[in-house]
């Protein structure tokens, strides 16, 4: 069967396709929508995406996104700069950040240990974790990795690795579901779980 769509409406079709729960029906919705637009609002899609991929970089101490060297939570000195919490991905970050409860700062992984799909320490920013609390001037260490088999892995290897340093671990509470994640959590029960924080050590 023929192609019913031009090169470039099939090339943009496409690409839409690859985007996470966008099928090809939904693909060709988006690719018609931004047809109908005005040059000025397509293109500033197409910047913004440019701009993401050419300005995000990794914040040089804690792994959040950023467009500077240092991200903003980091900048900000009204934060309590004593106590990380620990979070697989920066979108981890973001869902803690709304419930307003959290004035610490942070460390993201970028991951969880997976040794059946090849993840590995070494692919992590583990090192880097390790040696910001050996730097001394930290308190407090909040393990918010997800409640699942990964999750709970990832943050017993982190604490076997810490807990001969002098700072308190902590593990956000069971507010959150087991076998759930933090990206889906409601603010209600990660504010519960931020609140009722249990020590591991």
């Amino acid at each position: 069967m023929s192609n019913i769509h031009t090169e470039c409406m099939s090339r943009l079709i496409e690409q839409f396709a690859k985007l996470p729960g966008i099928g090809t029906r939904s693909a060709q919705r988006l690719a018609y929508f931004v047809l109908k637009q005005p040059i000025e609002q397509a293109l500033e899609l197409a910047h913004a995406i440019r701009d993401v991929k050419a300005k995000l970089r990794s914040c040089s101490r804690c792994y959040n996104l950023s467009e500077q060297e240092l991200c903003a939570i980091c900048r900000d000195e009204s934060r309590d700069h004593s106590v990380i919490c620990v979070v697989e991905q920066p979108k981890d970050l973001i869902r803690l950040e709304e419930t307003g409860l959290c004035h610490w700062v942070y460390h993201v992984l970028l991951g969880h240990l997976a040794p059946l799909e090849g993840i590995t320490p070494d692919d992590l920013t583990i090192d880097a974790l390790v040696k910001r609390i050996e730097s001394g001037g930290i308190k407090e260490v909040v393990m918010a990795t997800n409640p699942n088999i990964d999750g709970d892995g990832t943050a017993l290897y982190i604490t076997s690795l810490i807990q001969d340093i002098p700072v308190k671990i902590s593990r956000l509470a069971r507010g959150l579901p087991a076998g759930g994640s933090i990206e889906h959590a409601n603010k209600s029960v990660l504010s519960d779980a931020i609140t009722g924080r249990i020590q591991m050590q």
